[in-house]
């Protein structure tokens, strides 16, 4: 199941994953010449590029969709090829989709992003409406082999806003969501002990972060925050088991580290060495928690 090969990828290449929210203005003018100012041919030579040279130490990829709707049926184009390409080379990836709606409507997302254009092997989902925004979902996740993670507890410095309110259990409401994301994840569980139903937890801090672990034993983690939000290794390793049961997500500071370097035409080996460079942050902080 889903989360077995992504368990057997972060062994093997490690926790990183590589986010491809890929805004325009990151693709460099001699790309986009080459491309004739073409955004769907740009956009995705860019992703193809950072995939190419990055598919043998990241984990798995996340594309964020918002970045592809903004540039409209170009963008969406270069969406689908670049998820099609990722699939087709045997990589995981999660379509960063953030949807969170019921009934019928639930249905219709399920399958426009595990089937057809959009396909992808996990999503991002909300529950705000409840465990029936989710529900809909689950048929994919006991029968076709997909996953996805719920919001629980964000890296976003408005989390505070409602995450952390008060229950009538004298529990916060992240971890209330947390419990019950878990308890409807035991109906789809993988044999490395994982769900297919994973949680979004960001790791900015590490207060919570044992506690949280404790609660979703068997809740692998989709983890943002490193690096440009504050998130350290030595924060982000203690939501992870022994350097696996997550994977960190890191975008700009990967698809934009050719300029620190000033590398504009070889880009690609840019964005490999700070993926080489993070993975080696996480598993030394894992290493030292582990002593």
């Amino acid at each position: 199941m889903i989360m077995d090969k992504l368990y057997r990828a972060v062994e093997e290449k490690g926790p990183v994953c590589v986010g491809l929210d890929t805004d325009v203005s990151y693709v460099p003018q001699w790309l986009m010449d080459e491309c004739n100012g073409d955004i769907t041919q740009a956009l995705f030579a860019f992703n193809k590029k950072i995939i190419d040279a990055t598919k043998d130490v990241a984990g798995c990829f996340k594309v964020q969709i918002a970045y592809y709707e903004a540039q409209g049926l170009a963008g969406m184009l270069a969406y689908s090829k670049t998820v099609k390409y990722l699939r087709e080379n045997g990589l995981l990836v999660i379509g960063d989709i953030k949807r969170g709606d019921i009934a019928k409507t639930a249905e219709m997302y399920a399958a426009g992003h595990f089937e057809g254009d959009f396909e992808v092997d996990m999503v991002t989902l909300s529950g705000y409406m409840g465990l029936d925004s989710i529900s809909p979902y689950m048929p994919y996740f006991k029968e076709k082999d997909k996953g996805a993670f719920v919001l629980v507890r964000t890296s976003n410095p408005g989390r505070e806003d409602f995450q952390y309110i008060n229950t009538e259990s004298g529990e916060p409401l992240y971890d209330v969501v947390g419990e019950k994301i878990a308890k409807l994840g035991e109906e789809c569980m993988n044999e490395c002990g994982y769900s297919s139903l994973g949680a979004v937890i960001g790791g900015t801090s590490a207060l919570e972060a044992e506690e949280i672990r404790a609660k979703l034993k068997n809740t692998f983690f989709l983890i943002p925050g490193y690096g440009a939000q504050g998130g350290k290794a030595e924060d982000i390793a203690r939501y992870l088991v022994n350097g696996n049961g997550g994977v960190v997500n890191s975008s700009r500071a990967v698809l934009l580290a050719y300029r620190k370097e000033d590398n504009e035409l070889h880009f690609e080996e840019s964005a490999r060495k700070e993926v080489l460079r993070m993975r080696e942050d996480i598993w030394n902080a894992c290493k030292n928690l582990c002593k």
